[in-house]
């Protein structure tokens, strides 16, 4: 089968699955609903803040206060748009019409991709306008400086958080097992490695913790990290890349 036909092929898939549009959508709800709330609470409350939290104050970064559940939605699309062939059996069938495992995942990933990029800008764009509507006089312009790569980068980082599930899921194959890990990996692991002294120098080099970087346009106060925004999104995608290449390996050693 042609790449053309193979991408037609995905499109359809995705599409037709109730699941994954529902997924989407709800990153989508979730984000913007929390951004708007977060800001619309922090700009009652910088009055009342001290001296260090009004220079760590970031008007962009608190706009994408909803991206962390946002990418629970990402992660969820990602598992079902790989796993969801595995659970129903249909991936003999895709594997019969695509025998080429690189054509086959290729294609796969490349349609899921730019669905979650697609998603992901909008998303990013949106929550950024509405979050600095409420955030009024404290507002930042997408013209100020850091402000664009940001708000671009909030794009991105919901792209790799959804390529790196799929990369995940194609190792695993299960849906269950997929999420099992993943959950506990973004929401547990992470967050404590990060916020305990012990631990935290290893914790930013998690994906999410150094792709966040790029959605910071103020550095906080007592911010020691060794890399900046891009730096950060290519540690990301080195663990995206690692992802993919895990599954495109095992794909190709085992049987459908």
């Amino acid at each position: 089968m042609a790449a053309t036909q193979v991408i037609r092929s995905e499109w359809t898939k995705i599409r037709s699955v109730a699941s994954t549009v529902w997924t989407l959508s709800l990153a989508v709800v979730v984000t913007l609903a929390l951004g708007i709330l977060i800001s619309a609470l922090s700009a009652r409350d910088f009055d009342t803040m001290s001296d260090r939290d009004r220079l760590s104050f970031d008007p962009t970064f608190i706009s994408f206060a909803g991206m962390g559940l946002g990418q629970l939605a990402m992660i969820v699309f990602g598992v079902l748009v790989v796993s969801n062939e595995y659970s129903t059996g249909m991936i003999r069938t895709s594997r019969a019409a695509v025998p080429q495992r690189a054509t086959f995942l290729t294609g796969k990933l490349a349609v899921a991709t730019a669905l979650a990029l697609v998603v992901g800008l909008v998303t990013s764009f949106a929550t950024f306008f509405l979050g600095q509507a409420m955030l009024g006089s404290h507002s930042a312009s997408i013209g100020d400086p850091g402000v664009l790569r940001a708000v671009f980068g909030g794009g991105l980082y919901m792209m790799l958080i959804a390529l790196f599930s799929m990369g995940v899921a194609v190792m695993l194959r299960s849906p269950m097992l997929s999420l099992g890990i993943l959950m506990p990996f973004f929401f547990l692991i992470s967050n404590i490695l990060g916020n305990v002294p012990a631990t935290k120098k290893v914790g930013r080099y998690l994906p999410d913790q150094a792709g966040s970087k790029i959605m910071r346009v103020v550095t906080p106060v007592d911010d020691s990290t060794p890399y900046g925004p891009w730096g950060g999104l290519g540690i990301m995608a080195l663990w995206v890349a690692a992802a993919v290449i895990g599954g495109y390996v095992l794909l190709r050693r085992r049987d459908a």
